[in-house]
């Protein structure tokens, strides 16, 4: 076979190829280490001597015929390649792109938030304090004694050094007398310790109080900022009830309820400024008054967000019925244990009838619940509601 016609048989093999593979192939039989134009190339030496340059160019002159050939192929069957992939996998630009989320603030950030700018918006002032403070702060300028409950090991986080976190923002409301002089209006949020872990406690929380102190204040004073806080803070009109209690710092002293649709919920304690209190302070308690009050932020945003499902465990309960025949049936059910509602009444999880004139009062504590079963046994008696208390 002469070189024209392993040239034309060459250029016909590369123009058929259709896939860089196929052609890839052509080049090898070709120019590849054992190729045809390799051997010929090979085959020189053998030629006689005066025709050996003649023959060398012409096969040099087929060899770069064939490469150049196979190079312009190869860039159109890529070019082909990249028109067919765009084809098939088309990116629709106008097609929005996905959004990224940043998540959100914690439902207790957005409560703290939420009372701060409702008390802003009133005049007062945010103020913020140590959360690690020292007795007399915490305590004894609070007119809370020695012998206090409040400050004994089991209730509150005392550190080697003598100084104690914080059990209530309060001692931020006395370093503000201390270092302010009437008319204040403060309020001071921020986490608090308590030797507090059950069902319904955390040994941190959040809490707010807020403090007036001017000449003239009184305890209707302290009603109407209650009361208009509540209703700006639910966006509603809501009956509230004050209920006398006792507070060392404040006195009178009241809690405070509000009517919900299970009836009423405590949502914080108030009162007005004991003398001792301003006295200690550095104010005159003949000349000025005040009235504080307190809540705890975490609560607020469980009844604010409506928070139904923070569920802490699940008991398996066999109650065991003895009519009065001495015959006994038992009734098995799952009891859901919930930390931010009221405990779970019985009769609203087993068929009252099921039950029927059988007293039950269950009570379970924190170790009772996650997966154990608890046996309860009642005789039968003259009805009366069926109802579960959570003790710590």
């Amino acid at each position: 076979m002469d070189l024209d016609e392993i040239r034309a048989e060459a250029l016909a093999r590369i123009g058929a190829s259709e896939e860089i593979s196929s052609l890839e192939e052509t080049r090898v039989y070709y120019l590849g280490k054992n190729g045809v134009i390799t051997a010929l190339l090979r085959g020189v030496g053998d030629v006689e001597p005066e025709a050996r340059p003649a023959a060398g160019a012409a096969i040099n002159a087929t060899k770069d015929v064939i490469q150049e050939t196979i190079n312009r192929r190869r860039s159109e069957l890529e070019t082909e390649q990249m028109q067919s992939d765009l084809t098939s996998q088309t990116l629709d630009v106008s097609l929005p792109g996905r959004k990224g989320y940043s998540g959100s603030l914690h439902p207790v950030t957005q409560t703290l938030e939420r009372i701060e700018e409702i008390f802003v918006g009133a005049g007062y002032d945010v103020v913020d304090g140590p959360e690690i403070e020292d007795e007399y702060h915490n305590f004894e300028a609070l007119n809370i004694p020695r012998n206090h409950p409040a400050r004994a090991m089991h209730d509150t986080f005392y550190l080697k050094n003598g100084l104690v976190l914080r059990t209530h923002t309060s001692p931020v409301q006395v370093r503000v007398m201390e270092n302010r002089k009437p008319p204040i209006r403060v309020i001071c949020p921020g986490r608090v310790y308590r030797r507090d872990s059950d069902l319904t406690h955390s040994p941190m929380f959040h809490q707010v109080e807020g403090l007036v102190v001017d000449r003239g204040i009184n305890f209707g004073d302290l009603k109407g900022t209650v009361t208009e806080f509540i209703g700006r803070f639910f966006e509603q009109e809501l009956e509230v009830r004050f209920r006398p209690s006792y507070f060392p710092f404040t006195e009178p002293s009241a809690e405070v309820d509000v009517m919900g649709p299970d009836g009423w919920r405590e949502v914080m304690g108030c009162g007005m400024v004991h003398p001792n209190v301003l006295s200690m302070s550095g104010i005159d308690p003949e000349e000025y008054s005040g009235f504080a009050f307190g809540f705890g932020g975490d609560r607020l945003a469980t009844l604010f967000f409506d928070v139904q499902d923070d569920k802490i465990g699940e008991a398996l309960i066999v109650v065991i019925v003895n009519d009065s025949e001495g015959a006994s049936n038992s009734q098995t059910f799952t009891l859901t244990v919930n930390a931010v509602n009221d405990p779970p009444v019985l009769s609203d999880i087993v068929d009252q009838e099921t039950l029927e004139d059988t007293p039950l009062i269950i009570q379970l504590s924190a170790d009772d619940v996650d997966g154990d079963v608890l046996y309860f046994s009642a005789e039968s008696s003259s009805p009366e509601d069926i109802s579960v208390s959570v003790i710590g």
